[in-house]
């Protein structure tokens, strides 16, 4: 599918009649793109409120694994995750939107913050791929105080390949708290890519 979402994004986003633009923006754009990029595309719309929410119906064709709007974003951001797994983002450069607070983590939330995780989690796995250590180590900071330090994780690590691992423990006890069964549809495409830029995780951590 990679290789076709040049063009597959934009038409399935103009079939919206309120769609101005939707164009392949980025590292994929310039063609400074490594192996494990995302797919940034700026989006115009002469009407957001109307457009927000026909959004999971318009990429619904892209069999998402994770969609949801980007909490951390300076403007609207609705981040996707699909097979391969390859994340792709629609931005909304006109539209600005406010940080969000740290999760608080309750059984309506844990879902909602598995995909976030893996979403973070991906993208700075794009980014130690092409050696950007210090926006690495900077993310990771933020991850800990947005996601990590409400599940109860200690202390922030400079490790990606670490947070994975103290996330899924947490996750997991916090799923087994709240009598829920975590999907692992996505946790299992993320974490192959994790390894080959960080190292294979533990034996002994779920996957």
């Amino acid at each position: 599918m990679q290789d076709d979402l040049e063009f597959l994004v934009p038409a399935l986003l103009q079939s919206s009649p309120v769609v101005a633009i939707g164009e392949l923006c980025g590292s994929r754009a310039s063609g400074t793109a490594g192996r494990y990029s995302d797919w940034d595309f700026r989006v115009s719309t002469q009407d957001f409120a109307a457009l927000a929410p026909q959004l999971p119906g318009l990429v619904r064709p892209l069999d998402p694994l994770v969609e949801q709007w980007d909490r951390l974003s300076d403007e609207a951001c609705y981040m996707l995750i699909v097979g391969g797994p390859t994340k792709i983002d629609l931005i909304f450069a006109d539209v600005p939107h406010e940080h969000e607070p740290p999760w608080v983590v309750d059984a309506s939330t844990l879902s909602g913050i598995d995909d976030h995780l893996w979403d973070w989690v991906l993208w700075l796995a794009s980014k130690i791929d092409a050696g950007k250590d210090s926006l690495v180590e900077a993310e990771l900071a933020a991850m800990h105080d947005h996601l990590l330090a409400p599940m109860g994780v200690p202390a922030p690590t400079t490790s990606l390949r670490d947070v994975v691992e103290q996330y899924i423990a947490a996750r997991d006890m916090c799923a087994q708290r709240f009598r829920l069964v975590v999907d692992r549809r996505v946790e299992n495409e993320v974490v192959p890519i994790v390894q080959a830029v960080c190292g294979r995780l533990p034996k002994n951590t779920p996957t």
